[in-house]
């Protein structure tokens, strides 16, 4: 694990919704210095997409699988990223299945392989109390209420990240970290790198962080976020 820029071994990685949009880039990241990275996909079409970013391949469906089983694929890694979604094009069912009960699962299932540190890629706006009757409102409810479970998890070292509004456009490296930036818009690039850096920041463990573009270099907003 890496603790203050120092390497003590590479780190084992897995990420939920490893064939995401987020999740390639930052499996990517991830692998180019060194970590050793696994993603969770539903389908094997989506294997050699992820081999390409240097991750490995794990199949297992988030909607049907047990704690025991996604426990199992866990076993061993320093760490676990949430960043599945059902994405945009799906109803109010998947949000619910996926958005709100894979991440509760996922959760569960890093406490039982006693993975402590645990990021979670969620949604600005996010609020188990959120109101209306659209599928939007029905995602923000769902992402709002993973992240006050995961937030209730003794057992993790968690951070829970919300950007802005997701585009891809390339990334500039310059982002707005802080606990609430306002709304915004945010390159998929910048949020990548932004998890690749938290995930061996522990000292963010507990903290729920907005991200928008801004004027401060990745590790500098990290950093100055984690010693806050």
């Amino acid at each position: 694990m890496r603790l203050f820029g120092r390497t003590v071994k590479d780190m084992r990685i897995v990420i939920a919704g490893g064939h995401g949009q987020i999740a390639l880039r930052l499996e990517r990241l991830l692998s180019a210095r060194g970590d050793e990275v696994a993603g969770i996909i539903r389908k094997p079409e989506q294997g050699d997409d992820l081999r390409a970013a240097g991750a490995e391949p794990v199949l297992l469906d988030l909607e049907s699988a047990t704690v025991e089983g996604v426990a199992a694929h866990l076993q061993g890694a320093d760490a676990a990223v949430f960043a599945a979604g059902a994405g945009p094009g799906s109803g109010a069912a998947r949000k619910e299945t996926v958005d709100r009960a894979a991440a509760v699962l996922f959760a569960d299932a890093a406490v039982r392989a006693r993975v402590r540190r645990f990021l979670v890629v969620s949604s600005m706006g996010a609020d188990p109390a959120h109101k209306g009757d659209e599928v939007f409102d029905v995602y923000l409810r769902a992402k709002g209420e993973a992240d006050a479970h995961v937030a209730r998890q003794e057992g993790l070292d968690w951070t829970i990240l919300r950007p802005g509004s997701l585009t891809d456009d390339a990334g500039t490296g310059q982002v707005r970290l802080e606990a609430h930036t306002g709304h915004g818009t945010v390159p998929r690039d910048d949020v990548a790198a932004v998890l690749a850096e938290l995930v061996d920041t522990p000292a963010t463990a507990g903290l729920t962080l907005e991200l928008i573009s801004g004027s401060t270099p990745v590790s500098v907003a990290v950093k100055s976020i984690a010693g806050n």
